[in-house]
């Protein structure tokens, strides 16, 4: 199975766009389990592929995992309005090193206003300890118009 994809026998996302997620989503190995208006659960297998030249997974990993998750959940509250959920503020705390493992992964909707969400965001190690937790702010904004021209 791709990653950044929903597994099998999942919460269906309603979102075609995870159909066809970028290299850098892909190369993060990000899969969801469930994916709702209001909470997504996740995990990514963290390893080599994902560490700082010191050896332990990256902070940009935890961080591009903590906003993708809250993306996700957070698009999904609002497609029906024909509108996405993009980040504009994401604060990520990193609570403790990791060299490989499964991290799970659980974001909730805390504010789900018309113009603006926020989501609190987890990352578990498989003992339970937290490695990671991040707070992401999203702007609610109209879906681009697929017959509009492209800038530039």
């Amino acid at each position: 199975m791709d990653p950044v994809s929903v597994r099998a026998g999942a919460t269906q996302s309603g979102l075609p766009q995870l159909d066809r997620p970028s290299a850098f989503l892909k190369a993060l190995g990000l899969r969801f389990d469930v994916i709702e208006p209001a909470r997504v659960v996740g995990s990514i297998d963290v390893g080599p592929d994902h560490h700082t030249p010191w050896g332990v997974v990256h902070g940009g990993t935890f961080t591009t995992a903590i906003e993708s998750a809250a993306s996700v959940g957070a698009s999904l509250a609002v497609i029906d309005r024909g509108q996405f959920a993009v980040g504009v503020n994401n604060n990520t705390d990193f609570l403790r090193p990791i060299v490989r493992g499964r991290l799970t992964l659980v974001a909730e909707a805390v504010h789900q206003g018309a113009t603006q969400q926020l989501w609190q965001v987890t990352l578990s190690r498989d003992d339970g300890k937290l490695v990671a937790r991040g707070q992401v702010r999203l702007q609610n904004v109209s879906l681009p118009d697929s017959s509009a021209p492209t800038p530039g």
